[in-house]
């Protein structure tokens, strides 16, 4: 009868706890079959330096090149009032966020940023802004280069989840990276959550964020719930006052068990 009873409670709690889905070996092929279809081959491209912008891969959308944000609008779906120059944008304080024109699903994100030199503030207010996945998913863009704030709001933090493993942050003025390895929720018909949100980050090339489970949104106090939303939306750049410079913006969506 107990055997029973706990069997009973283990299959309750299966069918109450969301499934989370991840890559798993297709069988329908044999080891090693010459038949499976290979990989496509791509241009892999080029790591930057301090001096010069890398080149994206092949198959990545370029979301900013040097050149100018017509990919990019402003919150009410206007031109972008950031600047631009000699191969970067800044952040124009006071201006707003700014969004892609286009919606993005599951990605990898590739994000150059450069902190103001010399550093001013303290905290919070040191350099802020944020790269926000689907709008909502903020990954926390700080100087936090020998300064020091709460540690789920410094640089590389899920804002107000998950702190940095470690802090891998270069001196103001020095460029930065982000490689982020996105996989947004999942919703059934009836809008109930089947898969939470889940992020990669690497800051200079350093593992800080280990295939994390979102919450939910990001926000600053508070803990919002998932509600349904589409599975691809814009990606946004956060105005939190400071200039904070940009480059190289690329994105590469993920087919599924990608």
């Amino acid at each position: 009868m107990r055997k029973m009873a706990l069997f009973c409670i283990c299959a309750l709690a299966l069918t109450t706890v969301p499934v989370v889905c991840y890559a798993q070996v297709d069988t329908k092929w044999e080891i090693h079959d010459r038949n499976r279809p290979v990989p496509a081959a791509i241009d892999p491209g080029t790591a930057s330096t301090q001096d010069a912008p890398g080149r994206p891969p092949s198959d990545a959308v370029v979301l900013f090149d040097g050149k100018d944000l017509s990919k990019w609008a402003d919150k009410e779906g206007g031109p972008a009032k950031w600047k631009v120059e000699n191969g970067y944008f800044e952040v124009m304080p006071k201006t707003g966020e700014i969004h892609t024109r286009e919606a993005f699903g599951d990605c990898q994100l590739h994000v150059e940023f450069a902190e103001p030199s010399p550093a001013k503030g303290e905290d919070q207010d040191r350099g802020n802004s944020g790269v926000f996945l689907h709008g909502l998913y903020e990954t926390q863009v700080l100087d936090s280069y020998q300064s020091k704030t709460y540690a789920d709001g410094q640089a590389a933090a899920i804002y107000g989840q998950y702190p940095p493993l470690v802090n891998a942050s270069r001196p103001p003025g020095q460029w930065q990276t982000y490689d982020i390895i996105f996989h947004g929720p999942r919703f059934d018909a009836s809008g109930k959550l089947t898969r939470p949100a889940r992020e990669t980050v690497f800051h200079n090339g350093v593992l800080v964020q280990d295939n994390v489970e979102l919450t939910g949104p990001t926000g600053h106090h508070v803990r919002p719930p998932y509600k349904p939303r589409p599975e691809k939306l814009p990606l946004a750049l956060q105005d939190h006052g400071h200039p904070v410079r940009y480059r190289n913006i690329w994105i590469r969506e993920l087919k599924p068990g990608e």
